[in-house]
């Protein structure tokens, strides 16, 4: 097998295992080491899977230099996924230890990022989407857009939902009375979601008035959207949003509710950190943060414990300056 033909099989079985994000990433992985194997003198047409020694590696991470550290360990990580393709296939003799080895020995570690975001805004932006059931419209389609974006961004704060998980709900996932669904999460783990009063309140609100279109189609109500498309080109089919759409959902609702300027400043994931220091404000429970949130790894969910130091500053004085005063 020749050098490409592999990597598009590899990529093949991304697809097939992986998220589409996933795959889009290690697309572009290997987009650039087939760019770094070809400029390194491998014919990637004719030259046979043999030819590719464990040494690529080391080109791969001199190429990856002037990207940033955290894409540099996502590149890597598909570079490795390509030798462990290779190698659990028998395609070529390939000495996993020696690829890891060269790895851990030239490559960055990826900085801890500190997440931030506008949680005012997000606040004001929530207040404005708990509203739109109450705004004007001129079609039941404009309705259902309303009621669609409300439970949408309510459900993203309260949940901690990333956006393709919230775009992927059904209706069959939730169950009503626990005020749970199970869902396949990041990295195709099953997990248990919570829903707060009020998202859910929101999602009742919405799919009751869209009950007239789930009905027309025939299909069960356990395998529809919860959140679904309502342009021409549906009609009165009823479609999943897509991520895109979901994005376009957040980005359109900032604009309307803070203006023009705000537009980029929240994303749908600002409201995932939304929710994480929501939880640690008013718990202090880290390991309750990690559960809620599905952070595998706690070190994720510390991050966050940063954004309590304005709590810090108020007990510290509270405790030094407050009693010399009395004093």
């Amino acid at each position: 097998m020749v050098i490409k033909d592999c990597i598009k099989r590899y990529l093949n079985s991304v697809k097939l295992s992986r998220s589409a994000n996933t795959y889009r990433t290690y697309a572009n992985a290997m987009h650039l080491f087939s760019d770094v194997l070809t400029a390194n003198g491998l014919d990637l047409e004719v030259g046979e899977i043999d030819l590719l020694k464990e040494d690529a590696v080391i080109w791969m991470a001199t190429a990856l230099k002037d990207f940033s550290s955290a894409t540099e360990q996502v590149y890597m990580t598909a570079v490795v996924g390509l030798y462990e393709y290779i190698a659990g296939e028998n395609l070529a003799p390939i000495n996993l230890p020696r690829v890891r080895l060269l790895i851990k020995q030239r490559t960055r570690r990826p900085g801890i990022r500190l997440p931030q975001f506008p949680k005012s805004d997000i606040e004001t932006v929530l207040v404005y989407a708990e509203n739109l059931n109450k705004k004007l419209t001129d079609s039941t389609e404009e309705r259902l857009i309303n009621l669609r974006d409300r439970a949408f961004l309510i459900t993203l704060a309260d949940t901690g939902l990333r956006v393709h998980e919230a775009c992927n709900l059904r209706r069959g996932d939730i169950d009503w009375h626990e005020s749970r669904a199970v869902i396949i999460g990041k990295g195709n783990k099953e997990a248990v979601l919570r829903f707060s009063k009020r998202s859910l309140t929101a999602m009742k609100d919405y799919l009751h008035s869209r009950a007239e279109l789930d009905g027309v189609g025939g299909k069960a109500l356990a395998s529809l959207p919860v959140f679904a498309r309502h342009d021409k080109a549906t009609g009165k089919k009823i479609k999943p949003i897509s991520t895109t759409t979901g994005r376009a959902i957040v980005r359109d609702r900032v604009r309307e509710c803070l203006g023009e300027d705000a537009v980029g400043t929240i994303t749908p994931h600002s409201f995932r950190h939304y929710f994480v220091t929501t939880i640690l404000g008013s718990s202090g429970n880290l390991k309750l943060a990690q559960v809620l949130a599905r952070h595998t790894n706690i070190a994720v969910t510390q991050r966050y414990s940063h954004l309590a130091d304005d709590e810090l500053d108020k007990k510290y004085q509270e405790i030094f300056d407050d009693s010399q005063k009395e004093d």
